[in-house]
C-alpha cells in the first residue's frame, strides 16, 4: 500500500492495460499502424492539455480556461496564416502567434491568481469566458481553412514516423526535462505546503505564474494539433477539454489539493479516458454513457486515492 501511495500512476497503468485488452477484443484490427496512428491523433490533444493542467494542479491551483485557450489559439493561428498569405512562412508565423497567445493567456491567469490573489476556480472560469469571447471576435464563425502543407504534414510522416508520434515523444521528453528541474520540486512544495515554502524563501508567486504559463503553452500545442486535424478555424473548439484534462489529472494520481503527482500519470489518465471512449463505441453502447462512465471512474479514483492515503 505504501508503494501505491507514492505511485498511484501504477493503478492507472494497470487500468490502461486492461482497457486496451478489452478494446483489442472489441476491435481486432486495433494493433495495426493506421489504427494506432488514428487513435493517437484523437488522444493527443487531451494528453497535451492534461500535461499542462498537471503543473497548475501540482501548485495547488486549477485552470478551467484551457478549453477557451485552445479555441483562441486556433483562431489566432489560422487568422495569422491567412493574413500572411499561407505558405511555409505563414504556417510558421501562425504557429508562433498561437504559442505566444497561449503563453500570454497563462500569464494573465497567473498574475490574477498569484499576483492579485484571486480565487483560482472563479478566476479561470471568468477568463475562460473572456478568452472564448475573444475567439469569437477574431473568427465569428467556423471556417478559414489552413494551407494543405499544414494538415498534410500533421497527418503525414516525418523521418518514417507519424508526425503525431513525434509530438507525443516530444511531450514525454518535455515532461522528463521539467521533472528534473528545481522548478518541479519548488512547484510541488508550493502546492503541498504553501506557507512553509514561502517562509523558506521560495518565490511562490513566480512559481505559480510559471505553472500557468506552462499550462497555456501545452494548451497552445494541443490547439495546433487540433488545427492540423480539422484543417480550419473554429471559435468553439475544445469546449470539453477543461473538465477532461482535470479528469485525466485525477486519474493519473495527482492530488487536487496539490503537492504530489506527476505529468506522466496524467498522460496515462488521458489515454485511459480515450480508450474508455473506444470501448463504449465498439461495445455498441450509447455515446451518452461515456460521460456517465467517466464520472463514475473519477469518483472511484478519488475514493481510491483517499483510501490509499489513509493506510
Amino acid at each position: 500500500m505504501t508503494l501505491l501511495r507514492n505511485r498511484l500512476w501504477l493503478v492507472t497503468l494497470a487500468a490502461l492495460i486492461a482497457l486496451f485488452a478489452v478494446n483489442w477484443i472489441l476491435q481486432p484490427n486495433l494493433v495495426t499502424p493506421n489504427v494506432l496512428k488514428s487513435n493517437l491523433t484523437v488522444f493527443l490533444p487531451i494528453v497535451l492539455v492534461a500535461i499542462g493542467q498537471t503543473y497548475v494542479v501540482l501548485g495547488g491551483d486549477i485552470d478551467l480556461s484551457v478549453g477557451s485557450i485552445v479555441a483562441l489559439v486556433n483562431v489566432v493561428a489560422v487568422s495569422v496564416i491567412a493574413a500572411v498569405g499561407g505558405g511555409a512562412t505563414g504556417v510558421l508565423l501562425g504557429m508562433g502567434a498561437g504559442l505566444v497567445t497561449g503563453a500570454l493567456c497563462g500569464v494573465v491567469n497567473g498574475l490574477l491568481i498569484a499576483g492579485l490573489r484571486f480565487q483560482p476556480i472563479v478566476t479561470t472560469f471568468a477568463t475562460g469566458i473572456i478568452f472564448g469571447g475573444l475567439a469569437l471576435l477574431v473568427l465569428p464563425t467556423a471556417g478559414l481553412p489552413v494551407p494543405a502543407e499544414y494538415w498534410r504534414t500533421y497527418g503525414g510522416y516525418v523521418f518514417g514516423l507519424p508526425t503525431v508520434l513525434w509530438v507525443f515523444i516530444g511531450s514525454l521528453i518535455a515532461i522528463a526535462i521539467i521533472s528534473r528541474r528545481p522548478f518541479f520540486k519548488h512547484l510541488s512544495a508550493a502546492g503541498g505546503q504553501r506557507t512553509a515554502a514561502f517562509q523558506t524563501g521560495l518565490k511562490v508567486g513566480s512559481i505559480r505564474v510559471m505553472a500557468y504559463v506552462l499550462c497555456g503553452l501545452f494548451a497552445a500545442v494541443a490547439s495546433l494539433c487540433l488545427t492540423g486535424e480539422t484543417a480550419s478555424g473554429d471559435p468553439l473548439m475544445g469546449r470539453m477539454l477543461a473538465l477532461s484534462s482535470i479528469s485525466a489529472v485525477v486519474l493519473g494520481g495527482t492530488a487536487l489539493s496539490g503537492g504530489s503527482g506527476s505529468a506522466f500519470g496524467s498522460v496515462l489518465g488521458a489515454l485511459v479516458l480515450g480508450i474508455i471512449g473506444n470501448v463504449i463505441f465498439f461495445a455498441g453502447l450509447p455515446f451518452d454513457y461515456q460521460t456517465l462512465i467517466q464520472g463514475l471512474i473519477i469518483l472511484l479514483a478519488l475514493a481510491g486515492g483517499v483510501l490509499v492515503s489513509r493506510r
